[in-house]
């Protein structure tokens, strides 16, 4: 006996082909974020010196926005560094930045012009101190800077700061007992190459370009700065606090290190902006920031580091609303 099926009407059909598509439209809304195209206008962008990490960071991740935000214009602005990057966001000069925690500290507990407006994107990664001289020179310690021709950064650099700081943990002024020098890194390695200078600090993520080009062609090393120093200089208080001791790896420069960590000062690095930043262009630029961590991480190892796990704490920043707002669609 043959077997026979329900007849269904043609109206019940039409309605369940309509659910199907109301349903499929649903999700294809859903998939395409609600819809919303993604940020466009024009935006700032400070980075740093040349040769630094930040400079070289900030160009890979305008990469990044003009694929996830085609209809964004990202002009990069170069700076003298940190304690530069902190201000201009802070007055308007730029939208987003890079900036040591340090810096932003201390232009909080100063209480300068838009302090109170600055907030927190991501964490990103550390930069650690580096205390560069030649090969044969005498200088063991920073102790034995006295005297010496030192470069210590532009004036308004995170290396500036940092150096001062140092200098005085170790009992020296940097005024009246080393002959100063406001060299970055775009300049320092080759005047130290040239003679001209004895030794110079730089603050920064592993490995810095610029050392790493030095490294091809002039034979030098790096002065430890041991945990007994950076006990000394959290004695100063304020933003110091967020210097803590470590080695900088064996790994970062080995035809210099030849396999021997450095004891050293390390301190984060934060992405920031200000708190009347479009939300909505803040959790773009934080989804970008974490999702090119890879493919930048190619060319700049340091940021390899960026994870997301530890990017939602800005401290000494607040976290801004739209970043907040990533972070939360993506917890587990």
């Amino acid at each position: 006996m043959p077997t026979t099926f329900p007849r269904i009407s043609s109206r019940r059909a039409l309605q369940a082909a309509t659910a199907g598509f109301v349903a499929f439209g649903l999700l294809l809304w859903w998939l395409l974020s609600l819809g919303e195209p993604p940020p466009s206008g024009t935006i700032t962008f400070s980075t740093g010196t040349k040769a630094g990490v930040y400079q070289q960071y900030g160009k890979l991740l305008r990469k990044q926005f003009d694929t996830d935000m085609p209809n964004l214009r990202v002009t990069l602005k170069t700076s003298d560094g940190s304690q530069e990057n902190v201000r201009l966001v802070a007055t308007d000069g730029a939208d987003f930045t890079i900036a040591a925690a340090d810096a932003v500290d201390t232009y909080e507990l100063a209480n300068q012009p838009g302090a109170d407006q600055l907030r927190g994107v991501a964490r990103l990664y550390d930069d650690y101190v580096q205390l560069i001289v030649p090969r044969d020179s005498d200088i063991r310690s920073v102790a034995d800077l006295r005297g010496k021709r030192v470069a210590i950064g532009r004036p308004r650099s995170g290396v500036r700061l940092i150096a001062n700081r140092v200098l005085k943990a170790a009992g020296l002024d940097a005024k009246h007992d080393i002959t100063p020098f406001a060299d970055g890194i775009d300049k320092g390695p080759e005047r130290l190459k040239r003679g001209d200078i004895d030794a110079f600090f730089w603050s920064g993520g592993l490995p810095t370009q610029g050392l790493a080009i030095l490294a091809d062609s002039f034979s030098f090393r790096f002065v430890p700065i041991p945990a007994t120093l950076v006990a000394k200089l959290h004695e100063q208080g304020g933003a110091t606090r967020y210097y803590r001791a470590t080695n900088m790896p064996e790994s970062a420069y080995p035809s210099i290190q030849n396999g021997v960590a450095v004891p050293t000062i390390a301190v984060s690095n934060l992405l920031m902006t200000r708190a009347d930043v479009d939300a909505r262009l803040a959790e773009w630029v934080t989804r970008a920031v974490i999702k090119s961590r890879d493919e930048i991480g190619r060319s700049v190892h340091s940021a390899q580091l960026v994870d997301l796990r530890t990017a939602i704490y800005t401290d000494p920043l607040t976290l801004h609303d739209g970043a907040r707002r990533y972070y939360e669609s993506v917890k587990p």
